[in-house]
C-alpha cells in the first residue's frame, strides 16, 4: 500500500519513535503519521493516552490519520486511496 505514494512521499517508516512515542507508520516529508487502532483504544485509558499523543504529534506539526484494524481489514484499497488523498 505505501509503494502507491508519490516519490516525494515515499519514504515511510514503521514502529519509530517520535518523542516519547512510538508510531505505526510515518512519512516525516509529508510530515503525516497513519496510526492502526486495535480495540484496546476503545477504552478510556487508551483515549486519553491517545489525546496526550495526539497534543504531542500535533505540535510538532504532524498530522495523524487514524484508522481501525476493521477498516483497514474491510477495505484496504479505500485505507490506501484516503492516506493518499491527504
Amino acid at each position: 500500500m505505501l509503494r502507491e505514494f508519490p516519490p516525494e512521499q515515499s519514504h515511510w517508516r514503521k514502529q519509530t519513535a517520535i518523542g516519547p512515542f512510538i508510531v505505526d507508520f510515518v512519512c516525516h516529508g509529508a510530515k503525516l503519521i497513519v496510526e492502526l487502532d486495535g480495540g484496546v483504544h476503545d477504552e478510556p485509558e487508551a483515549q486519553a493516552r491517545d489525546r496526550e499523543r495526539q497534543a504531542f504529534l500535533d505540535g510538532r506539526g504532524y498530522r495523524v490519520m487514524r484508522f481501525t484494524n476493521a477498516e483497514v481489514f474491510a477495505d484496504i484499497g479505500l485505507v490506501a486511496r484516503t492516506i493518499l488523498a491527504a
